[in-house]
């Protein structure tokens, strides 16, 4: 069922969400993007003369109560982004009578879904390699069913617009469509954005198709980019994995963050690139410093020979107009992971020349997805986020779909295999 197309009116609909917002010492958001994300699915809803249970997770309670977790936080910045009242029930599972009390227009956001284990499914101070642990394992899975069924117990129609915990099995991401009707379970409008977003990218490919892979660590990648070996034109792959690759070939790296026990996979990746005809474009100069910090002495150098006492902390000027090159021309481009330590101001040439590029080949009519928290963090950073195509939520749940995983997610609602 599409949401656009459903009637609300006179149904009580629950709705995950991901509020898991940043937090400073007294409790008050930092930073509201995601409850804002979540408003146009919510107000859908109510405008249609629905009523609204809120149900969301916050931090790592570990199956515990945890009042540093409780959403009781956000209810005031919940009812004031919606313009109304919000009930509040301080337990989950107990909400049955203030569900079945909530009228037309009315909302009620439950607490932490994380305060009981049951949400996430795993069982609790038992080791994997204790003999009773899949007993334990079969028993969670039964408590999590009826978790799962008391929490569908309040609502006739079930919406999915957490599309940052669509890679996790948990009752309210995926359990608890088993107890709604086709027609009574959809995706809300930010899951259907991010959906679509991937599809494009890796469905709908228009070419050249640019990835750009960045990060610190060749092996959190290896499975997207061997997913998108068979897809791309080029494949850009920087930030602290290019001295991982450095090494690989020969290189001297100085101080410079490697995966010493990645190296033959760095020459596997090279090797495959080739057999594959994709352009692979990596790092040959950078910015190395003589110290991990924003005020560091620095030097152009080569990253095939960096000297001793020295890292890379971003790319070179050739590199930089290498990426670029690379980028402008294309026409879907996914952006993946900085090119620096961008955090540090003196050290986010390599990122802004990326975003740079991919900005004028959006303006050229490029498809971008840019995604996973440090690449949003860049584009938030250079204040470009609204001159790409996409800006995703979703960190873990992005990469997964990108490795080509079917997410539980959306695999809930949707019947994927």
């Amino acid at each position: 069922m599409n949401i656009d197309n459903y009637n609300f009116n006179g149904k009580k609909a629950i709705v995950r969400v991901d509020f898991n917002v940043p937090l400073d010492e007294n409790g008050n958001i930092t930073d509201d993007t995601r409850i804002r994300g979540a408003l146009p699915t919510l107000e859908k809803i109510l405008n249609d003369g629905g009523a609204l249970i809120i149900m969301s997770h916050m931090g790592k309670p570990k199956g515990k109560v945890n009042p540093k977790f409780s959403l009781a936080q956000i209810k005031d910045a919940v009812a004031k982004a919606l313009g109304r009242d919000v009930k509040f029930a301080p337990d989950c599972v107990d909400a049955a009578q203030a569900a079945a009390d909530l009228k037309p227009g009315e909302v009620l956001l439950l607490e932490n879904l994380r305060f009981h284990p049951e949400e996430e499914g795993k069982p609790v101070g038992i080791d994997k390699t204790d003999p009773a642990y899949d007993a334990a394992k079969k028993e969670m899975k039964e408590r999590q069913k009826e978790f799962s069924k008391t929490l569908a117990s309040y609502a006739d129609v079930y919406v999915n617009d957490a599309f940052g915990t669509a890679h996790r099995r948990h009752a309210s991401t995926a359990v608890i469509a088993d107890y709604f009707a086709a027609e009574d379970k959809m995706l809300g409008y930010l899951m259907e954005k991010e959906v679509k977003a991937v599809d494009n990218v890796l469905k709908d490919i228009k070419r050249p198709f640019t990835a750009i892979m960045g990060g610190s660590k060749v092996s959190t990648k290896i499975g997207i980019i061997e997913n998108l070996m068979d897809k791309v034109d080029n494949l850009i792959l920087c930030g602290g994995m290019t001295y991982t690759f450095a090494k690989a070939r020969g290189g001297k790296i100085g101080l410079s963050l490697c995966e010493d026990d990645k190296l033959d996979l760095a020459l596997d990746i090279i090797k495959k690139a080739q057999e594959k005809g994709v352009n692979l474009v990596l790092g040959t100069d950078c910015i190395a410093a003589d110290s991990f910090s924003n005020d560091a002495n620095t030097q152009v150098c080569d990253v095939m020979n960096i000297p001793d006492g020295w890292e890379g902390l971003d790319a070179g000027p050739e590199t930089r107009k290498a990426f670029a090159d690379a980028i402008r021309p294309s026409k879907t481009i996914l952006w993946n992971g900085p090119a620096g330590v961008f955090e540090f101001d003196n050290f986010t040439a390599g990122s802004r020349a990326i975003a740079d590029a991919i900005v004028e080949a959006t303006d050229n009519g490029a498809f971008s997805l840019v995604g996973g928290g440090d690449s949003v963090a860049c584009v938030n950073k250079f204040g470009l986020a609204d001159q790409v195509s996409y800006v995703s939520t979703g960190g873990g749940a992005l990469l997964e779909a990108i490795e080509g995983k079917v997410l539980p997610g959306i695999a809930a609602i949707r019947g994927d295999k």
